[in-house]
């Protein structure tokens, strides 16, 4: 399986033949690996190397401000249910900790409804801490925002829809940007795991996994990478294909939500993280409509009829299959 590198910056400007170049390429990637690396970000889009360092800053706080982050699975006195930071848990194959972090990163109070989980304020480390910090979460949000849009547009030209055909759904969603650290697992932990999925063989040598394989269960992620390798999509023979973490590039993968909305003519793909041996940071933005979005058949020839749902109670059902909101 290849995972082909798009040039997506004529998306970024009106119709033109390499635009429809560029929707052609897309729609290829997604209804055959379902994996792709795309650049040509113009300046606003920050996903150089100095913004996500900039982010990775938060992993260099001390516990004590970590802790004032925690979900309430972690600390039973937080408010925070859904965002917020989880720690790496004990005795679990995936070995990672991070922060969920809302729309009210980028857009403010006025995007928060304290009523629902889904759409709680997101804690955030103080500005003292981390100066500048709030700003760049909140500019890289917007830009991945506004390029997981276009991306929407491109696969809806893509399926011969109208342009805005996705526009409405997504227009006050609730996109996820998250923070990663994969750190390094020593020996003592790993010989405490007693679970066959933990270890994998892959081009003749024996690797740790670090990300149990999975496959998203919304629309679309973006993933800055920071470098270090380990990620990898399956193929559908079968083979785990590793998903090059250039710079200057984002990673895409699509969602169960997406796949079924389109008849499968876009894959949702299965995908994993290894240890190289090294600690690993990734930055996913997952792109995600409003609570109270309907999704419901597309008029597409083919699609196979199923019962409308709305997108919040269907992320409410399925995330709890992830360790870090399990018993949420």
């Amino acid at each position: 399986m290849d995972i082909p590198r798009i040039d997506i910056g004529p998306l970024y400007h009106g119709p033109s033949a390499a635009r429809d170049g560029v929707d052609q390429a897309i729609m290829a990637a997604a209804g055959q690996s379902g994996f792709m690396t795309i650049t040509g970000f113009p300046a606003a889009i920050p996903v150089d190397a100095d913004t996500r360092h900039d982010l990775l800053r938060l992993f260099a706080l001390p516990l004590n401000s970590q802790r004032k982050l925690w979900r309430q699975k972690f600390l039973a006195s937080q408010p925070n249910v859904y965002r917020g930071w989880f720690p790496a848990q004990d005795g679990a194959v995936t070995a990672k900790e991070g922060i969920d972090m809302g729309p009210d990163v980028a857009h403010g109070a006025a995007v928060v409804d304290p009523a629902d989980p889904l759409r709680e304020a997101t804690p955030l480390p103080d500005e003292a801490e981390l100066p500048g910090w709030r700003a760049t979460a909140g500019r890289y949000y917007r830009g991945l925002e506004e390029t997981g849009r276009l991306l929407m547009q491109s696969v809806a030209r893509g399926l011969g829809l109208p342009d805005h055909s996705f526009d409405d759904a997504f227009t006050g969603g609730i996109s996820t940007l998250r923070l990663l650290h994969y750190p390094v697992r020593h020996a003592a932990e790993l010989a405490a795991i007693d679970d066959p999925a933990l270890w994998v063989e892959h081009n003749g040598g024996r690797y740790v996994v670090n990300g149990r394989a999975h496959v998203d269960s919304g629309f679309m992620t973006l993933l800055a990478q920071d470098g270090v390798p380990g990620l990898q999509a399956r193929s559908h023979a079968g083979a785990w294909v590793d998903v090059p973490p250039e710079e200057g590039t984002l990673a895409v993968n699509f969602g169960k939500v997406l796949d079924r909305w389109t008849g499968g003519r876009i894959k949702a793909t299965e995908h994993r993280v290894i240890g190289m041996g090294q600690p690993r940071y990734s930055v996913p933005f997952f792109l995600e409509p409003r609570v109270d979005a309907e999704i419901r058949p597309l008029p597409l020839p083919g699609i196979a009829p199923f019962a409308p749902f709305l997108f919040g109670d269907y992320l409410w059902a399925t995330i709890t299959k992830f360790v870090e909101f399990h018993g949420m």
